[in-house]
């Protein structure tokens, strides 16, 4: 009974795939490791079995087992307790217990630049003037109840009046209206596949996607990158061999690279798109805060793109409202998954934003964000300085490509050590074995722009203090 029971223990501990790896066999149990904590088969905190364990189970060494170990420890990948075990370590350096990095915004703790949020507090009291109107008008009644299609002209129409000022034509035939961004790209997942389809992205990316696919029974694969944006190359020889379903991409402020799309690559890419009968889903909420960008994809491609925007991450966060446009052979499937999701976007929510739409407020907003956003951006680029840094002038975050001798993960690690949280590359990338030594620095989610320089100028020192040095170890 014994011995069932520790065979039972060790079906149950985490095995690290080792097929076809290559280099020394700890060095392929850590790449193993990263991989597994960057899909989230290893959660933050999980437990590993004892290094003896994984040993017997893997039949190596357990020298062996004891480097990979000490190795990850050293990447900032797991932590050790002294008569616990060894832990996954989560991805702001916190132990089991504490309190981690959340949504929330705080002027004390860690100084949190992981966060891709717009600054909060320009919308208040727009919102809340338009709140105490619809307080007093007589609107408000059907706003408390289900919404017939009549009941949306008003708001399809301030959809058109939004997506206008994205660069985008729709008909009011053309727009479904979503509960945020993230909305309208779950939706349009379950509109346009089905489960075994395939769904590309791009190499790195927005990870909730790929989540999303997972959750539908999607296959998913990614298109390379270079320092423009993704490839069209890549992306035909994808569309020839692998003979994909959607393709799911940020054009525009990408995250986490910050890269715009070029108007040729664009063309391009609708072109490849149209020839292989392949959706396009493009996700432009940062859109409205790059002014000079080229034409949405949409343009090129309006009968096999969905156009996704919203109002979170030019407005106001808190204002869940979005908008797909999309042709009307895509119509019905978008408009079924949002009744199969949340039955009906909420009126109440859907009229607050169409009104600060409609009487230009909403537009002014972007705008602001916009003028804080070159001002950070400019902070950012001289305490960084501009060697390697990757940015764009409308942007909320900046993409940094590490030094020589700095490992992404352990880089982050340390920032968090020093009270500033960033993410790492790995987080974004398709395919963690092939994720960039970089991470992403959001610039606006901190209130406080003293609070921001703070964690900037620790930044900046972790680059030029050699102690610090991956190579020296953690």
């Amino acid at each position: 009974m014994q011995r069932f029971n520790r065979n039972i223990a060790l079906m149950a501990i985490w095995i690290p795939d080792l097929d076809g790896r290559t280099g020394p066999k700890y060095l392929q149990i850590v790449a193993a490791m990263a991989e597994d904590i960057a899909s989230g088969k290893l959660a933050a905190g999980a437990r590993l079995p004892p290094h003896r364990e994984l040993a017997y189970r893997l039949a190596v060494s357990a020298n062996t087992t004891a480097r990979a170990y000490a190795e990850a420890v050293r990447r900032a990948l797991l932590r050790g307790e002294v008569g616990r075990g060894t832990f996954v370590r989560s991805p702001d350096g916190r132990k089991d217990g504490e309190t981690a990095n959340s949504l929330h915004r705080t002027r004390s703790g860690p100084i949190d630049l992981s966060r891709n949020l717009p600054l909060q507090g320009f919308a208040e009291p727009h919102v809340r003037r338009v709140v105490e109107e619809i307080a007093h008008g007589s609107r408000l009644p059907a706003l408390l109840d289900y919404q017939a299609d009549d009941d949306l002209a008003f708001h399809i129409r301030a959809g058109q009046a939004w997506l206008d000022h994205c660069g985008v034509s729709a008909g009011p035939d053309e727009i479904v209206a979503t509960a945020g961004g993230q909305h309208a790209v779950l939706c349009t997942l379950m509109a346009v596949l089905q489960p075994g389809d395939l769904l590309l992205t791009e190499a790195l990316t927005y990870m909730p996607v790929r989540a999303m696919a997972a959750r539908l029974g999607l296959h998913a694969a990614s298109v390379a990158m270079d320092r423009e944006g993704a490839i069209p190359e890549a992306f035909e020889d994808l569309c020839r061999h692998a003979h994909p379903k959607a393709f799911y991409l940020t054009p525009t402020l990408q995250a986490p690279t910050t890269v715009t799309l070029s108007h040729e690559r664009r063309r391009a890419i609708a072109d490849i798109a149209g020839r292989h009968g392949v959706i396009l889903i493009e996700d432009d909420v940062f859109g409205p805060l790059k002014a000079d960008r080229p034409a949405p994809l949409a343009t090129h491609a309006p009968d096999h793109t969905v156009y996704v925007t919203s109002l979170s991450k030019t407005v106001a966060p808190g204002l869940r409202v979005g908008f797909a446009r999309a042709a009307e052979h895509l119509l019905p499937g978008l408009r079924h998954a949002v009744n199969v999701s949340v039955w009906m976007t909420p009126p109440l929510t859907l009229e607050i934003a169409a009104r600060l739409i409609v009487d230009g407020t909403a537009a002014e907003l972007a705008a602001r964000q916009r003028q804080v956003a070159e001002q950070r951006q400019a902070l950012a680029r001289a305490l960084l300085g501009d060697s390697g840094l990757v940015s764009d002038p409308h942007g909320l975050h900046v993409w940094m490509p590490l030094p020589e001798g700095w490992r992404a993960d352990a880089f982050r690690a340390r920032c968090a050590q020093y009270g500033v949280l960033v993410s790492e590359a790995r987080s974004f990338a398709a395919e963690a074995a092939g994720a960039p030594d970089a991470v992403r620095i959001c610039l606006s989610h901190e209130i406080d722009e003293a609070r921001l320089q703070k964690g900037l100028r620790k930044i900046a020192q972790l680059l030029h203090d050699k102690t610090g040095n991956y190579e020296l170890g953690l």
